[in-house]
């Protein structure tokens, strides 16, 4: 039913190990293949190609369902339904920037502080002119392959490059003007395809199962029994996505607890359960939840 096409480069291995921990596995027959498949009823056709390109194929409706980041979709202009935020790497868990940076040492404070005929080298170059004109600034908008740090002030008299901290802007001697854009990647599906029922059924149903990952990740499932005398003191320290569930044991002789915690302090958790009375505390590994 669904034609999906997936980032390959710096994305594709954790885009691809989301996808597994999904339940979606992707197949190929080699790790440079760029075809694939997905052993499911609502996937047809996978592909694997540069993000880059991914707003338009699925914007032109070559594919119906895609990952990408919004610094792309922005620079191609690609008319895209957005399904939501994936925040599922070390890459895409924290958003990029799309910044204007000039020499440490230019006069320029602001955009509009850039004189006509600036030249201006960028990956980004429809995204550059589109930002400028708005600002009312005519500059030589240049198109760069990479590098793009290292050509202020020879080459270019500012430059518009993507950073998540500023640093190696900063050590490359440049200082950040403005944020064009705040960038994440999303899961985007074609407009008309969207616009099916049953084909945005199936989108929603890959996503719930993407997303239900992502909040899996970072908790576990704790399942721990508890005196009846001791219950209130155990239950006050438990973190919860909603409440703790409390069931009484056979006998009348105490509670089963379990909730789901933050893995993130756990360590400090379980001994203080234990000092309150808990006992038989497992902890136990999520896969997904889905609310």
């Amino acid at each position: 039913m669904l034609r999906l096409v997936l980032p390959k480069g710096s994305l594709e291995k954790a885009t691809l190990e989301l996808f597994a921990a999904a339940d979606l596995t992707v197949v190929r027959s080699s790790q440079v293949d760029y075809r694939a498949s997905i052993d499911d009823p609502r996937v047809v056709d996978v592909r694997i190609l540069r993000p880059q390109e991914i707003p338009v194929y699925v914007a032109e409706g070559m594919f119906d369902l895609g990952i990408t980041g919004r610094d792309w979709i922005e620079e191609t202009g690609a008319e895209v339904t957005s399904l939501g935020e994936l925040h599922y790497s070390k890459a895409t868990a924290r958003p990029i920037k799309v910044v204007l940076a000039v020499s440490g040492d230019s006069p320029v404070q602001h955009v509009s502080d850039l004189p006509e005929g600036a030249r201006v080298s960028t990956e980004y170059p429809g995204l550059t002119r589109r930002y400028l004109e708005k600002a009312g600034v005519r500059a030589d908008v240049r198109l760069s392959y990479g590098a793009t740090e290292a050509k202020v002030p020879e080459i270019a008299d500012a430059v518009v490059e993507i950073t998540e901290t500023g640093r190696a802007l900063a050590a490359a001697g440049l200082r950040i003007v403005e944020t064009l854009l705040v960038s994440y990647t999303e899961l985007i599906a074609n407009p008309i395809a969207a616009a099916d029922p049953d084909k945005r059924h199936a989108m929603d149903q890959l996503h719930i199962l993407l997303q239900g990952v992502l909040e899996a990740r970072g908790r576990v499932l704790l399942k721990l029994n508890v005196p009846t005398e001791r219950l209130q003191d155990v239950v006050s320290v438990l973190p919860a996505l909603k409440a703790p569930t409390v069931s009484e044991l056979m006998g009348r002789n105490g509670y089963a607890v379990e909730t789901v915690v933050p893995t993130n302090g756990v360590n400090v958790l379980i001994p203080e359960l234990k000092d309150r009375g808990a006992t038989d505390i497992i902890e136990l590994p999520l896969s997904k939840i889905v609310h």
